[in-house]
């Protein structure tokens, strides 16, 4: 691995490799959350190209998968393209990310699954300042700040967050959020439209990711709220998508995966760059022959309900299968 992603600046300090390795002697009287990271950081540093991660489940059952980690720095160049707006340079496949080394982030998943790796990964690649904060339900709750660049939440966090008065008003300090992990739901959704302005005339810009382990995080965004949000995902660079014959999305992204990625997520395409995620495979419900997707069910009665609900299936003797409303 290339010596230029060993130093790492964690709240504010700037780590040298053999700074980071020396900590080893000191883990055992850190919380169990901070030793989480650096577990993860002297992983990094060691001399292996692949570290061991596992699935969430996106592609079947979950399991333990090998990640290159000239991979995982492909997939940090690939955001810091996106969300930056920085070309790689053709010659050799690298960023010029001098001028995104004052990019403040913020760590609020632990780094024992993906996400959480890629955001200390992002740090070590891109030259960000990443500060570190405990994972839990409410990440802004016992921390400050002026202003924050970049953070990457799962849909739980950010509605508690949005929830409560004084992390509302932190939320709305970070210039751009992904949220992955789960679906963001039409409350949350609502609830994004309506962010306050910060000091400095800015709003948090929110975007919901699609992707997996086996991708090394997204391969696709979309923009939740702002005069530029849509309802479908759009692909990073160099990623191809099609569907299978049950309907369910296919990935080609050769930057950060070794093969093609069948997943179980119906999608509709819409262009070769765009797709619109429709449900899971499986949770179809096959009433009288009829292929039901509730969560398109669902996305229909939202506007009905201001309670919590879901749609569901009970044994029936005609149809088989019975749509039910929980």
């Amino acid at each position: 691995m290339d010596k230029k992603y060993q130093n790492i600046t964690l709240d504010g300090q700037f780590f040298k490799s053999e700074d980071l390795k020396k900590m080893i002697s000191i883990l055992s009287t850190m919380p169990l959350w901070k030793k989480d990271i650096f577990d993860f950081i002297l992983e990094w540093l060691d001399e292996k190209p692949i570290l061991i991660a596992h699935t969430s489940g996106t592609t079947g059952t979950p399991k333990e998968i090998f990640l290159e980690k000239n991979k995982m720095i492909a997939s940090a160049l690939k955001t810091e393209a996106f969300f930056f707006k920085k070309e790689l340079n053709d010659e050799t496949g690298q960023s010029d990310f001098s001028k995104n080394k004052n990019v403040k982030a913020l760590l609020s998943l632990s780094p024992k699954y993906i996400a959480g790796k890629m955001m200390i990964v992002r740090a070590f690649v891109l030259g960000w300042d990443l500060m570190l904060i405990e994972p839990s339900g409410h990440p802004l709750e016992n921390i400050d700040f002026e202003e924050m660049d970049f953070a990457a939440m799962v849909p739980l966090q950010v509605l508690n967050s949005l929830e409560n008065e004084k992390e509302r008003h932190l939320f709305s300090k970070i210039k751009k959020t992904i949220i992955g992990g789960g679906v963001v739901t039409n409350t949350l959704h609502r609830l994004l439209q309506n962010l306050p302005i910060s000091k400095n005339g800015s709003q948090n810009n929110c975007y919901a990711t699609y992707g997996m382990t086996e991708t090394i995080t997204h391969i696709a965004v979309k923009k939740l709220n702002g005069n530029d949000a849509t309802d479908h995902y759009q692909t990073l660079e160099n990623v191809s998508i099609k569907k299978d014959l049950r309907g369910c999305l296919v990935i080609d992204a050769p930057d950060v995966a070794t093969q093609k990625i069948v997943t179980n997520d119906l999608v509709e395409i819409i262009s070769p760059t765009q797709f619109r995620w429709l449900g899971r495979y499986d949770n179809v419900i096959n009433s009288g022959g009829i292929k039901i997707i509730p969560e398109e069910v669902e996305r229909l009665l939202q506007p009905f309900f201001t309670r919590r609900f879901f749609v569901s299936s009970q044994p029936d003797e005609v149809l088989g299968s019975r749509l039910v409303l929980v």
